[in-house]
């Protein structure tokens, strides 16, 4: 983990090298801060929340993870940086890859004048069948 944060550009401090090593242990993740808190207390890794919002943002910024935003003050981190969509279920807060190929985009919108489209990221809201 210390040369993961290292390549990145990142100084391996000892809450981001914690942090990094519940974050990426192995396995494609979504994650807020407040779950990565939460395991890191249970780990025995003594930070703040602050702490966790400051270097999951300083991953997302050194390319480490992508923050997809929900909506305004609701982020989840996602370990998998190649380009994806999701499923995301709002009453559990559950978060599920969805291959970039298997979404379908017709005709997208040209971008203002002066701007360029860098990236497209589609979220499919779930709920349970039948719930109006």
């Amino acid at each position: 983990m210390l040369l993961r944060l290292k390549q990145a550009g990142l100084r391996p401090t000892r809450q981001r090298v914690a942090l990094a090593s519940l974050m990426f242990n192995g396995e494609d993740r979504h994650l807020t801060a407040e779950q990565l808190l939460r395991e890191a207390q249970e780990a025995s890794v003594r930070v703040s929340l602050a702490t966790v919002y400051n270097a999951l943002n300083q991953f997302a910024e050194a390319g480490l993870l992508r923050e997809v935003v929900i909506e305004p003050g609701q982020s989840y981190f996602d370990t998998n940086i190649e380009d994806h969509h999701h499923f995301y279920v709002a009453d559990t807060g559950e978060f599920y890859d969805i291959p970039v190929g298997a979404v379908s985009l017709g005709n997208c919108p040209p971008p203002p004048d002066g701007m360029s489209i860098s990236r497209i990221e589609v979220i499919i809201r779930l709920e349970p069948a039948g719930k109006a």
